[in-house]
């Protein structure tokens, strides 16, 4: 039974299915397809992320490297974005 929340996904699922394609190609649009859906979700909980970190600090992050030209915290945010980036690397591969 296909739930209304879930027919998209399980629509998409459908056509990238490897018996309906001719071999490989069936394969290949099932993994681009896996891949698009990780890499949205991906970019969605970094998104999450980094607005939870904005709204955590006692202070405006954006305003703190756009107006005050506060290169440390900069620094600090890329590697913060690096590190989580990663983690979710890590929990899609499994």
């Amino acid at each position: 039974m296909v739930f209304f929340n879930q027919l998209p996904f399980s629509v998409l699922l459908a056509i990238a299915d490897g018996s309906q394609g001719a071999g490989s190609m069936g394969l290949l649009s099932y993994h681009l397809l896996a891949v698009a859906v990780f890499s949205i979700v991906g970019i969605f909980v970094l998104t999450i992320c980094l607005f939870l970190m904005e709204k955590l600090t006692p202070f405006s992050i954006v305003k703190e490297i756009i107006d005050e030209h506060n290169v440390a915290l900069s620094v600090i945010m890329g590697s913060i974005v690096i590190g989580i980036s990663i983690i979710i690397a890590a929990s899609i591969l499994g």
